[in-house]
């Protein structure tokens, strides 16, 4: 796993006080400078961070931009998603975006103005930010449900691929749009979204950089579930309330096996199998789980 970036000192743990959406068990990370979300000049919080029993959610609260990925944002989630890692009150990741848009992908006009000035940071980006997103994402050991809300774009659909289950409402769009802007694909788009709809399919979105409607998306079997318009961070937070109450150190040796699986042969996949199952039989969870079928009652899960 990368190493933990600093936070950056305009980060805030805490919702200001002043936003009228502020509610128990929700933090803020901070846009720096004058905020656009008022007059009364209280900053706009990019990341949203929610905990609800085992759950954590993470909003990106940029709607006017369609939740576009700035420098700072991008700094937000590193953090966020090594906290949720850490955390062993947090047994499942929900990751959505605030408005019309789940994520834009990054910032243009940002990336735009950075290159003019001559700062080299957006050349670093890829680096620095998005490999590291997408290792924290499917390393995580934890389940991370991506709840797909309109347009999930470049990196932002990578994301998305990125997340071991993925809710798209019935207007959401993922479009690969690197080529349209001259670039070639990034943030694991070449490794996740061959292995979710096949490589011509992958081949076709990179060249063509054409929308996928949601119900396409369905039926590739890009995402795991369709849902109406409103709806994917309900759903998102039903089903992560269910594997919140499981067996997330299973959990994390599925995962394990299958990301390892997916770059190995099959002698070495069996070995890693052997392996995570040696050490998921040693758990207090696998050992509550006998216990309870034996006595003939619902398990109750520790993630230990």
């Amino acid at each position: 796993m990368p190493d933990r970036p600093a936070s950056p000192s305009s980060t805030e743990e805490v919702r200001p006080a002043e936003d009228p959406q502020a509610a128990d068990g929700v933090r803020a990370a901070d846009e720096p400078g004058p905020a656009a979300a008022g007059l009364r000049g209280v900053e706009r919080p990019l990341l949203l961070i929610e905990d609800d029993q085992g759950v954590r959610v993470l909003t990106f609260n940029r709607p006017a931009a369609f939740n576009s990925l700035t420098v700072q944002l991008k700094n937000d989630l590193l953090a966020a998603l090594h906290d949720a890692a850490e955390d062993d009150s947090v047994r499942a990741v929900v990751i959505t975006g605030a408005g019309r848009a789940f994520c834009a992908g990054q910032d243009l006009k940002e990336h735009i103005a950075l290159l003019q000035a001559g700062d080299e940071a957006p050349l670093h980006t890829v680096e620095e930010h998005y490999n590291p997103l997408i290792e924290l994402v499917t390393a995580m050991p934890k389940p991370v449900i991506a709840a797909v809300n309109g347009t999930a774009a470049g990196a932002g659909a990578s994301l998305a691929y990125a997340a071991d289950l993925r809710i798209a409402e019935r207007s959401a769009r993922f479009l690969m749009a690197f080529a349209g802007v001259g670039l070639t694909a990034d943030s694991g788009a070449s490794w996740t979204l061959p292995r979710l709809i096949g490589y011509g399919r992958a081949m076709e979105m990179m060249l063509l950089g054409q929308p996928v409607t949601a119900e396409e998306a369905l039926r590739l079997g890009m995402i795991s579930r369709l849902v109406e318009d409103g709806e994917a961070l309900a759903a998102a937070r039903e089903l992560a309330g269910r594997l919140a109450a499981g067996p997330t150190t299973a959990y994390a040796k599925i995962k394990e096996s299958l990301r390892a699986a997916a770059s190995s042969e099959l002698t070495e996949a069996l070995a890693t199998e052997a392996r995570t199952q040696a050490e998921a039989g040693q758990t207090v969870d696998h050992r509550e789980a006998v216990d309870a079928f034996v006595a003939k009652r619902e398990p109750r899960f520790l993630g230990r």
